[in-house]
């Protein structure tokens, strides 16, 4: 894993360059439904922004961190979606103000976390450096849905080996939130990066493995495209079960996204 510096300066790229994507949108383009149902483009920026500071005070006060999980564990049952919701309902250029700032602020924070501290989330406690990489696997998965909105095409970069690696990190929890027993066996997985570079994870050995364009299993374990409409492999049964339920996010299992054909 790269050190925390430059997964925090990834972060911040990540941030800028959705936001080059919507700051110069008209207010009325803000209303724009996205792919996610329900959710217009000031949804997608308003969970951004909310997660960004409910991590901000992981990184800073973790004691009303905790406060606020046990508010959301309370009324668990749609509780991203109302603060989705009560955020999006601010005037776009306060909206865009305080998404920057929570970023930068949340960006600044991490860096300051001590080596080898551990802060609470709403899975397991993690490291400021994997508390970073999560952003990233976030705010990439968020901004494609506004991507997709504006039909407007992305250029992949290296900053997705951040989230293909917490799509290989996160195998057993697809498993585990689904109430399906764990593979016991390793798994290969081998992505070819947006350069033409391998990227790789697990035993060059494995019985079970996937393979195929980075890019493409980004979209599949953050679920923001249908495993039919991707050029993804898996060798073995259990790969082959793996692909129909990964996901890179906390939470329940997602419902993911209808075919192409479908959806069309």
């Amino acid at each position: 894993m790269a050190d925390l510096s430059t997964v925090i300066d990834d972060l911040r790229a990540e941030g800028d360059e959705l936001d080059a994507l919507v700051a110069a949108l008209p207010e009325s383009d803000w209303t724009t439904p996205t792919p996610a149902e329900g959710w217009t483009i000031a949804h997608q920026i308003a969970h951004l922004a909310w997660t960004d500071d409910i991590a901000f005070l992981a990184a800073t006060d973790p004691a009303q961190f905790q406060a606020e999980l046990g508010a959301a564990l309370a009324q668990f049952e749609g509780y991203v979606d109302r603060a989705a919701a009560e955020r999006a309902t601010q005037p776009v250029p306060q909206l865009l103000q305080s998404w920057r700032a929570g970023r930068s602020a949340l960006a600044a924070a991490l860096a300051d976390v001590p080596a080898g501290t551990k802060l609470p989330w709403f899975g397991p406690p993690m490291s400021a450096t994997s508390m970073a990489t999560a952003r990233i696997m976030e705010t990439w998965a968020h901004a494609q849905d506004v991507a997709d909105s504006l039909g407007t095409s992305r250029i992949p970069t290296a900053r997705l080996r951040h989230v293909a690696h917490i799509g290989v990190r996160t195998r057993d929890f697809a498993y585990l939130v689904r109430d399906r027993s764990v593979p016991d066996e390793q798994f290969r997985v081998e992505l070819v990066a947006p350069d033409g570079d391998l990227w790789t994870w697990g035993p060059e050995d494995a019985a079970e493995q996937v393979t195929g364009p980075a890019l493409d299993f980004c979209l599949l374990v953050t679920q923001r495209r249908n495993r039919a409409d991707l050029h993804l492999r898996a060798t073995g049964s259990d790969a082959d079960a793996w692909l129909d339920i990964a996901q890179a996010f906390a939470g329940p299992p997602g419902t993911g996204r209808a075919p192409a054909a479908v959806a069309g």
